[in-house]
């Protein structure tokens, strides 16, 4: 068998209810990312391009009419990751929500799929997705947003299962999805690029017609993967195909290995925004005051710095990606709200000031356990001379720190709020999401009107 017919036979293991019930979870945890999402300028720009089209039988966030399932799969694929809350697996380091659950979403609600057909797409797309991810490795991510460059094989994974293709077709549709993959990571470096949510949108809506393709017969190659001219020659040159197969999971599926954020920032910032909050918790303050801090050293792992080290952040996706601003409205603050990574606290001098006073540097032995753990160690000097120092080993959130499920809920509440929805809004979607667990129907009560966000 090649290398993807024996993925697609991975995937079409049957999936325990359990791991259903935690996909609901993370269908969640996106929609409170999505429906902030849709507030913000960039979604309105991809609103008047990708939601054109008649109307058709998919719901998204903004419109009382229904869309077609690829316009809401482009649409809501673009939403969930602009506010930096979106789920990840570390060891990929990708973010599976955004683009795997809006393809599911709409290929299950132009089909009639029910709950149970919907849940079952997003663990597979989830898995296929993260396994991807971690058989290309770090020569690949050096350069690839692989949220994009895999995202779309995880979109036409979940799409082929919620479709009832069999294994054949869903190699297919892998094959296909593969040729269409892409996203490089220079869009980071110009901070008036809304590559990033366009990267998204691409892979979820070319996931999605990867797998109507195969559906229809159309065929991929089949050394796509690994091929003398395939992805993994292409793009990874320290790839890892094992582990397209194998490698130790918590229970056997990818799904339980994902991370959920609970701060607004890169992903490569929460250790240290954990550890500022352990350290004030150790002082038993709620934040420590500027003339207080002499001086702040950060020790962590080298991805951390490539993506996050900024001293001077100028703009609201700058300062999500700055370990220097994290800290230091973290140790002024406490828990960083949404408005901590916006203008004002960008430019609060007390802020500023404080970002001046940190430095950064690779350190063990943070750099030796990444990317299976993420974390830090902080060092606050007072102005006593007092030392204070902060190990933090795994950011809250990964699995062996796990978010607890009503935190998980009072996240995406909180994201709901702040894009404006009323508490009997709120409420209502939280339980259709969850309730999809139990065999709830596949409808969920979009927003029709959602006001500014706080971006």
């Amino acid at each position: 068998m090649s290398l993807i017919a024996q993925f697609a036979d991975h995937l079409h293991r049957p999936v325990p209810t359990t791991l259903r019930r935690r996909a609901a979870l993370h269908l969640l945890d996106w929609a409170g990312c999505a429906v902030i999402g849709a507030t913000t300028p960039v979604s309105r720009l991809l609103s008047n391009i990708l939601l054109t089209a008649p109307q058709g039988p998919c719901a998204v966030i903004g419109r009382a009419d229904g869309v077609g399932p690829e316009a809401a799969a482009r649409y809501m694929g673009a939403l969930g990751n602009i506010y930096e809350m979106d789920d990840v697996d570390k060891r990929a380091r990708l973010h599976p929500g955004p683009v795997v659950i809006p393809a599911a979403l709409a290929a299950a609600q132009a089909n009639g799929a029910d709950a149970e057909a919907l849940l079952t797409g997003i663990v597979r797309g989830y898995e296929a997705m993260v396994r991807l991810g971690r058989a290309l490795g770090d020569a690949h991510y050096r350069y690839w947003h692989s949220t994009a460059s895999c995202g779309t094989i995880g979109a036409a994974v979940a799409v082929a299962s919620i479709l009832g293709m069999d294994r054949d077709a869903t190699g297919h549709a892998v094959a296909l999805a593969v040729t269409r993959t892409g996203g490089l990571w220079e869009t980071r470096n110009d901070p008036r690029s809304h590559a990033k949510q366009v990267h998204n949108a691409m892979a979820a809506g070319d996931g999605w017609l990867a797998a109507v393709m195969a559906a229809g017969s159309l065929r991929g190659p089949g050394g796509i993967l690994d091929g003398k001219e395939g992805l993994f020659a292409a793009t990874a040159g320290n790839a890892d195909p094992s582990l397209i197969l194998s490698g130790a999971t918590r229970d056997g599926w990818c799904l339980s290995d994902i991370s959920l954020k609970p701060w607004p920032a890169c992903r490569h910032a929460h250790p240290v925004i954990d550890a500022a909050l352990a350290l004030l918790d150790r002082l038993g303050q709620t934040r420590l005051l500027p003339g207080q801090v002499s001086s702040i050293g950060i020790q962590t792992y080298g991805d951390a710095l490539r993506f996050c080290d900024r001293p001077v952040p100028g703009t609201v996706i700058e300062a999500k990606f700055s370990l220097q601003h994290s800290v230091a409205v973290t140790l002024l603050g406490g828990p960083p709200p949404l408005s901590a990574f916006e203008p004002a606290a960008i430019a609060d001098p007390d802020t500023a000031a404080l970002r001046t006073k940190v430095k950064v540097a690779v350190g063990e032995p943070y750099e030796s356990r990444y990317a299976a753990r993420f974390g830090a160690r902080l060092a606050v000097t007072l102005s006593d001379g007092t030392l204070l120092v902060q190990e933090q080993d795994d950011a809250l959130g990964d699995p062996e720190n796990p978010l607890p499920d009503d935190r998980v809920a009072a996240k995406a509440n909180t994201l709901m709020r702040a894009a404006g929805m009323s508490v009997n809004e709120v409420d209502r979607l939280t339980e259709e999401c969850l309730s999809l667990a139990d065999d709830g129907p596949v409808r969920l009560s979009w927003p029709v009107r959602i006001g500014e966000g706080v971006q």
